[in-house]
């Protein structure tokens, strides 16, 4: 799904803010569980508005273009696909009322509801779905999760095809027509207005859970067309799910309020749900003692260990690993022993204990728990861990790399991480890990969440911090990252027996077949260590307690589609 950001507000609010954070008698603000705040705040009569905070400004609101979470958790409100999840993980008809599939499990038929509108009052149709689609594949768009449709026939061959450098119109002109081609096989068509006949390249036995993702979102043919850059502004901005959006005050604040167009909106009970942009995990949680926010993702790590017993602390499974990118294109990192030096080298149950503090599983593998294997139980449960730490190991792989690779020492690294204060934590300990157990220097540099993204696409970088949250509960969402060329590839790994196991597993449709395959590429990522399993993720949120019909998919941040403020 997605790059996992870890959560400025108005500069005058928020400095007044800090000052306040700062005025409690010497008194350690972040350290008391909320409930014990001490304040009683008036009942609001006024509109029912859910107050959450978003860690990063959104890098696009665009279902076709959006690659995070910091993105994702504000589209899942304004948008809607073909099925949704119910709050107990079970899929159900979204936009479409129902659908049938074919026995060999290529086609599939989705048929949409009648009353289903835009927030601007157009209707949705069959065909915004396939031109949100072949918007995704096409290659002029430039989408990272392009990747995420080449299940549909020809996706691959369309979003594959090399663009042309040349601005001659006759060479431009034939291009076109080379790409309306391929355009025209792909596996989407529009029948009518109402039905959407979908062809895959394979048989795939998670389709339908794709469908739910923010990739296959619709979006509206004639405002794309009319206005291709409506999606970065509130102004222009059209939606099709539950919520509109209606400000946004860049880098500061969103808003989103009811979609009275919504086909399902008597089940709305919130009025409006506003995202305040805060980087710093202390003032938002401070904000929330204050009663300035209803909700806060995620906690300081440092706060955590007070909140056992109190009532509005929630923290529960999330399938999402937290790992390092050793970019295997920069020497010495292109040498598989240094690589497993370094992951040999990093104690996890001290970093899960001592720094993350969430209840967080040191992680020993790829993929986390919570992915059944068929009926044969947890899918990393029976993988168990691949590796162990192990120092004496570590400092002789490591000496041993360095010279293969004709080096007396390793050179001054940097390990990139975007701005949060519990990434910075978890750097500064690997940080002291290797300096200590390898004698290796390596320093810490923070960017903006987007500007991380940027950096580890264009590979400069040496280590950066990566997390991925996975998009569907299969496997499959964490093994295919690391694909060769693949878009989230940014270690730059190649292994041709793990993109042959990784075919085999996603073209099968026996899951024994599938399960062993993945089981077989996992043991080779491990083995050649491109990137550095860290922890698998848990997901501690504070919520105030009038606040109702908030759930937590496995997968996903809270959901605030059927949540409800008790007055």
């Amino acid at each position: 799904m997605k790059k996992k950001s870890y959560f400025s507000f108005l500069t005058v609010i928020l400095a007044a803010m800090l000052m306040l954070a700062g005025c409690f008698g010497g008194e350690d603000a972040s350290s008391k569980p909320s409930g014990d705040s001490g304040k009683k705040e008036e009942a609001n009569k006024g509109p029912k508005v859910l107050k959450l905070n978003n860690t990063e400004e959104p890098g696009a609101l665009h279902p076709g273009l959006a690659q995070g979470t910091h993105d994702s958790w504000i589209l899942e409100g304004a948008f809607e696909g073909l099925t949704k999840k119910t709050p107990e993980g079970k899929i159900e008809p979204g936009m479409a009322k129902d659908w049938e599939i074919s026995k060999d499990g290529l086609t599939w038929t989705f048929h949409l509801r009648d009353d289903v509108k835009w927030s601007n009052g157009d209707p949705v149709t069959a065909q915004d779905f396939e031109y949100a689609w072949k918007f995704v594949l096409n290659p002029k768009s430039a989408s990272d999760y392009a990747y995420q449709l080449y299940y549909l026939k020809g996706g691959t061959e369309y979003n594959s095809f090399k663009l042309t450098k040349s601005k001659d119109p006759k060479k431009l002109e034939k291009q076109d027509a080379e790409l309306k081609k391929l355009e025209d096989k792909v596996g989407v068509k529009a029948k009518d207005d109402k039905t959407l006949e979908i062809t895959l390249a394979e048989s795939t036995p998670y389709f339908l859970d794709l469908t739910s993702f923010y990739t296959y979102y619709p979006i509206n043919k004639s405002v794309q067309e009319a206005t291709p850059k409506w999606y970065t502004d509130a102004s222009t901005f059209v939606s099709n799910g539950a919520f509109k959006l209606t400000e946004w005050k860049h880098k500061e604040s969103l808003k989103l309020e009811k979609n009275e167009n919504y086909y399902d909106k008597d089940k709305i009970k919130l009025d409006a749900v506003t995202f305040a942009i805060i980087a710093n995990e202390s003032t938002a949680y401070n904000m929330y003692r204050d009663g300035e926010l209803d909700l806060v993702y995620p906690i300081p790590q440092d706060v955590l260990p007070t909140l056992e017993g109190n009532k509005e602390f929630h923290n529960g499974p999330d399938l999402a690993t937290y790992y390092y990118n050793l970019n295997n294109k920069v020497k010495p990192f292109n040498n598989v022993k240094v690589r497993k030096a370094l992951s040999l080298a990093v104690n996890r149950k001290e970093i899960v204990e001592g720094v993350a503090q969430g209840g967080q599983k040191p992680a020993y593998s790829l993929v986390p728990p919570g992915i059944p294997e068929g009926d044969n139980g947890d899918y990393q449960e029976n993988g168990g861990d691949l590796f162990s730490e192990n120092l004496d190991e570590a400092k002789k792989l490591l000496a041993e790399g360095l010279k293969e690779e004709g080096m007396s020492k390793m050179p001054k690294l940097s390990l990139l991480y975007n701005t949060n204060e519990g990434h910075k934590k978890i750097a500064e300990a690997v940080q002291q890990m290797w300096k200590k157990n390898l004698g290796i220097d390596i320093g810490l540099e923070n960017v903006e969440f987007q500007v991380k993204i940027d950096r580890e696409h264009a590979g400069e970088f040496q280590v950066s911090r990566g997390g991925w949250s996975g998009d569907y509960v299969d496997p499959m969402t964490f093994m295919d990252l690391f694909v060769t060329d693949g878009p989230y590839n940014d270690a730059g790994w190649s292994n041709k027996d793990y993109d042959k196991f990784i075919n085999t597993a996603k073209t099968s449709m026996d899951t024994a077949t599938r399960m062993d395959a993945m089981h077989k590429a996992e043991k080779i990522l491990a083995d050649e260590m491109p990137i550095v399993p860290i922890y698998f993720y848990t997901k501690p949120y504070v919520l105030k307690e009038n606040v109702t019909g908030v759930f937590t998919p496995i997968n996903k941040y809270p959901q605030y589609i059927y949540a409800d403020i008790e007055k």
